[in-house]
C-alpha cells in the first residue's frame, strides 16, 4: 500500500485535523473487505422485486408452485445472491425444481448445468408406465424457450463438473437437501466438493441446504431418516479449502426433535442452508 505523509508545517490546528481525518478515511478504504467476494458477472443481484416476478412466471409448472409452499425460493434465491449472468451448477438437480429457478434468475446470457449420476447398473430401470427418469425430466424443462440455456449433465458425482467449466469456469454450485443421500450412495464426497472447488471462479459460491440430524449422528442416518448433522458437513466442505459466508436461517424448526423422517407431531422438518465461498 502506498504510504501516506502529513506534515504540520504552516498548518494551523483545524487544518491538521482535517488532514488526519481525510488520511484515516483513505487507510480505511484501502483496508476495506467483504464478507463474500463479488461473482466476475459485474451485475448488482437481483431484487426482490425481480425474484417475485420471477415465481410469478405465468409458464412455471403447478407442480413447482405447490413446491413453492415448502421450499421458500423467494428467500432461497436472495440468500443465494444470484446475479444475472452467473454461470451455475446445479448437483443432483433431480426433475430440475431448483435449476430451472436458477436459469430464471441468470437469463439468457447466464448457463444452468443441471447435474444428475449416471443411472447405476446394479439397479433396475424404472417401469415403462412410471415417472421418467430425472435427466429426462430435467431435459423436457428445456423444450421451453426461456430455458434453452440449462444444459443437462449425467456425470458422476466424484467429477460433475463439464470439461469446459471443471477449471475456474462456474459462478455458483448448489446442492438442495441431497448431501446426505451422497453418504448411502457410497460417494466420495471429499473428491466431489475439491472438484467443485476447482470448478468455481475465486469469489464463488457454494450453496447446500440439507435435513438437519442430531448431534453426533454425522452422516450415519442418510439412508434411514435422510438427515445429516450441519457441523460434520461443514467439515466435509471446508476441508475442501471452502469458507463459510453466511447460514440462512429461513426454513429452521427448532421444534423438529430429528429423530425421524418425518417429524411426530407433524410438522416442517429443520432444515439448514449454508453458503461457502472460495477465495
Amino acid at each position: 500500500m502506498r504510504s501516506i505523509a502529513i506534515s504540520s508545517v504552516n498548518l494551523k490546528p483545524g487544518r491538521l485535523i482535517a488532514a488526519l481525518a481525510t488520511t484515516m478515511l483513505v487507510l480505511g478504504a484501502c483496508t476495506n473487505t467483504t464478507t463474500t467476494p463479488a461473482p466476475s458477472t459485474g451485475a448488482s443481484p437481483l431484487s426482490r422485486e425481480r425474484i417475485a416476478e420471477i415465481l410469478a412466471s405465468p409458464d412455471r409448472t403447478a407442480a413447482d408452485r405447490t413446491n413453492d409452499v415448502r421450499r421458500k425460493p423467494d428467500q432461497m434465491l436472495a440468500f443465494i445472491g444470484l446475479r444475472l449472468g452467473m454461470v451455475a451448477l446445479d448437483l443432483s438437480a433431480g426433475g430440475g425444481y431448483t435449476t430451472e429457478l436458477l436459469a430464471r434468475a441468470v437469463g439468457p446470457t447466464g448457463r444452468v448445468y443441471g447435474q444428475s449420476a449416471p443411472r447405476d447398473p446394479n439397479r433396475l430401470p424404472p417401469a415403462p408406465s412410471g415417472p421418467p427418469s430425472s435427466p429426462l425430466r430435467l431435459a423436457e424443462r428445456t423444450k421451453n424457450q426461456a430455458l434453452r440455456h440449462i444444459v443437462t449433465v449425467v456425470q458422476k458425482f466424484e467429477a460433475p463438473v463439464p470439461a469446459e467449466a471443471a477449471s475456474n469456469g462456474l459462478d455458483l454450485v448448489t446442492l438442495m437437501f441431497n448431501y446426505h443421500d451422497l453418504g448411502f450412495l457410497g460417494v466420495d464426497r471429499a473428491q466431489m466438493n475439491r472438484a467443485v472447488f476447482a470448478a468455481l471462479k475465486p469469489g464463488g459460491i457454494y450453496v447446500i441446504a440439507d435435513h438437519s440430524g442430531r448431534p453426533g449422528t454425522g452422516i450415519s442416518e442418510s439412508g434411514t431418516l435422510h438427515r445429516i448433522e450441519e457441523s460434520f458437513l461443514r467439515r466435509e466442505v471446508e476441508a475442501a479449502g471452502f469458507k463459510l459466508a453466511d447460514e440462512g436461517n429461513f426454513l429452521r424448526n427448532p421444534s423438529d426433535p430429528r429423530d425421524k423422517n418425518t417429524p411426530d407431531p407433524p410438522q416442517p422438518k429443520d432444515e439448514f442452508v449454508l453458503k461457502f465461498v472460495k477465495r
